[in-house]
């Protein structure tokens, strides 16, 4: 494991939840539930890309800057501190994603500021922390890979990046998808989402709450819904690919190259809010 700033050992419910994706009022909704939750900002976890889809690249940093929660570096972060010429997602060349992903990152690059660039290029790329005397850490995409997509679905690549952790358990973004995996006692949990809707048919956007119990880790996947209609309309009125705009009004993404077998069927399936629970023997539904 790299060095990475630690929490001080967990007592109180996280709210975690990734992929800001330049969508403002889909992060204010979501800094709102934290409030209505009476979750502090020190227990709020983003597993990052702040910046990626949306209308609002600088008004979503802006607002995650000053709200003092915990953030690790996205690829989308390291790729536009850098000023690469891509957001370095891991999209196939030939992919649809990577068409869309020019037009984009070329309209975040163009509307991030020196001084967010340099902020973003001091993100951690890991925040590890203690709960229930079991040890996680979080992570963009994998632990051995930024850019790691990662699925329900990825059974040896989930045991790998365990391995590969050290950890207890890892949390994860990137692959827009929420789910809780337990692999031989060790947790991998993605919360989703809040930049785009989880390809389930519905405009809702997801988050995670842990919370520490007498017996174990209490682990709820929730959905949030916010304006998303004006979210959508802006990203129109400045001619972002209307493929994702579209999404964020019927809950399907415009494009599934980077989905395996399994998630590809479940596209347009509603999503219910679930709940796991991670003792010493698992018992995961």
């Amino acid at each position: 494991m790299h060095d990475s700033p630690r929490l001080a050992k967990v007592t109180a419910p996280l709210l975690v939840f990734g992929g800001p994706y330049s969508n403002l009022e889909a992060t204010e909704a979501i800094l709102a539930e934290a409030r209505r939750r009476a979750v502090p900002p020190g227990n709020i976890v983003c597993t990052g890309d702040l910046v990626a889809y949306c209308a609002d690249p600088q008004g979503v940093i802006d607002l995650l800057r000053s709200s003092g929660i915990r953030i690790v570096m996205g690829n989308c972060e390291e790729s536009l501190a850098a000023q690469a010429a891509e957001c370095g997602c891991g999209f196939a060349e030939d992919s649809a994603c990577a068409a869309l992903s020019g037009q984009w990152y070329s309209y975040a690059d163009r509307n991030v500021d020196a001084e967010s660039r340099l902020w973003m290029g001091s993100l951690p790329r890991q925040l590890e922390f203690e709960i229930n005397g079991r040890s996680l850490v979080v992570v963009h995409g994998g632990v051995t890979s930024i850019n790691r997509f990662v699925f329900a679905s990825s059974n040896e690549v989930i045991e790998e990046e365990l391995a590969a952790s050290g950890c207890d358990g890892v949390i994860a973004g990137h692959s827009g998808l929420p789910f809780t995996r337990e692999s031989d006692g060790r947790l991998w949990h993605n919360p989703g989402v809040v930049g785009m809707p989880a390809n389930d048919g519905t405009p809702r956007v997801w988050f995670s709450m842990l919370t520490p119990t007498g017996e174990g880790i209490l682990v709820e996947h929730h959905a949030v819904d916010y304006d998303h209609a004006s979210a959508a309309a802006k990203m129109r009125q400045h001619g972002l690919p209307e493929g994702y705009a579209a999404a964020l009004e019927t809950g399907l993404w415009p494009s599934c190259d980077i989905l395996p077998p399994a998630e590809l069927e479940t596209r347009g399936r509603r999503l219910d809010p679930s709940v796991a629970f991670w003792r010493d023997r698992p018992n995961f539904p």
